[in-house]
């Protein structure tokens, strides 16, 4: 098993700065506080990023879904017309979307760009945002859903009429006309005990954010010995933010300024609003620090400052290129295949992080193609 790593693409917006120009502020004409270095989420700049990432090695990118983002399955066909190879994580909510639709859409995204799609399903956890959207289930009842609704998917691709009779979905002779080839490898997170089947019945990447590594194994021992009860074999992927630098003083003075962008109302702010959020995976990130800005490394290189005013993903792998390495061959020890990484902001830190821990990683034999023990020679200019 080799280290497959993927990046992000900023569709809510990118900057300097971990305060997003939409996190915690009030609806309410004029009474948002600006924030300065924001770059807005134009496809120019996405595209810049996207090529980026194809050209660093990266294998795909995850677009997020959500009220502040752009609608990613749009935003990344677009992208598809400015890349060759770059495969697209696409970020999407069972409940606001048919499934059958969904498997249709699936279909023509493969054929559109040639196979480079694949699935991230977002359960959702927080039910102020899914009202938002019209979904007025509660926790526990849109991981049935999804239940349903990924089951629906996989039967409609088999290209023969499939009917279905659950509580949330009735389908009769539902049909993917042309099934996608190849299928889309589905993603799939959740920590609490309503979504641990989910995943084990249908995820082929069961994802998980960036928890120190003992309690990643927990959770992999969990979805694995689920799976196994399901005749199935999950593999596994983290969510990560990433500091890297020359070396690690660099690296932390960087989280450091990071961290003095955050005044005490903004985090105070922020972690009201995650505290009320259902999500178990949520209330894990949040734990991690605890809401203070005393002692943010929680496991050697992993810096939970990002999580005191995001949600989501909460940690960043901190340190210089070695270090950065090191922590991602210890995950990967733990069974940890996918790696979705991300920076701030996020063109600057794909080439951080693309030249200088993915020729580590390619060292050490972890990346597909890579001999271990060394990758190419460097070449040395003569002065000519």
């Amino acid at each position: 098993m080799t280290v497959r790593l993927h990046w992000f693409l900023p569709t809510g917006g990118d900057g300097r700065t971990l305060v997003d120009r939409h996190a915690y502020a009030s609806n309410t004409a004029g009474a948002k506080r600006p924030v300065s270095g924001i770059r807005p989420p134009d496809i120019e700049y996405l595209a810049q990023i996207a090529k980026a990432a194809e050209q660093l090695g990266f294998e795909a990118v995850l677009t997020p879904t959500g009220t502040w983002c752009e609608d990613a399955w749009l935003t990344t066909v677009a992208l598809a017309q400015h890349t060759e190879r770059l495969k697209f994580l696409v970020a999407f909510r069972p409940g606001v979307i048919s499934p059958t639709l969904a498997a249709q859409m699936a279909a023509t995204y493969q054929r559109i760009t040639r196979g480079r799609l694949l699935l991230n399903v977002v359960t959702g956890g927080d039910s102020t945002e899914q009202r938002r959207f019209g979904d007025h289930l509660d926790h526990d009842r849109r991981y049935s859903r999804t239940d349903e609704f990924l089951s629906v998917v996989r039967g409609v691709w088999s290209g023969q009429p499939y009917d279905f009779d659950g509580t949330h979905y009735q389908v009769e002779g539902g049909l993917t006309a042309l099934p996608p080839d190849p299928l889309p490898e589905i993603f799939f997170g959740g920590s609490s005990a309503a979504a641990g089947p989910v995943a084990a019945r249908h995820a082929d990447v069961y994802l998980t954010w960036g928890e120190p590594p003992t309690q990643v194994k927990e959770k992999i021992d969990w979805i694995r010995s689920l799976a196994e009860r399901e005749g199935r074999t999950v593999r596994f992927g983290i969510r990560l933010h990433t500091i890297s630098r020359d070396s690690s003083a660099e690296a932390w003075s960087t989280a450091d300024r990071l961290l003095g962008d955050l005044d005490a109302d903004t985090i105070a702010a922020a972690q009201a609003a995650l505290g009320r959020s259902e999500s178990v995976g949520q209330q894990r990130m949040l734990a991690l620090h605890g809401g203070s800005r005393d002692e943010l490394e929680i496991s050697p290189n992993l810096w939970a400052g990002v999580g005191l005013v995001r949600g989501g993903a909460g940690t960043a792998l901190v340190g210089s290129h070695a270090e950065v390495a090191d922590r991602i061959e210890e995950y990967h020890a733990l069974g940890i295949e996918h790696f979705v990484l991300s920076g701030y902001p996020h063109l600057e830190e794909a080439y951080w992080f693309g030249e200088g821990v993915i020729p580590d990683l390619a060292a050490r034999g972890l990346l597909p193609g890579a001999p271990a023990g060394g990758g190419a020679p460097l070449l040395v200019a003569s002065g000519r």
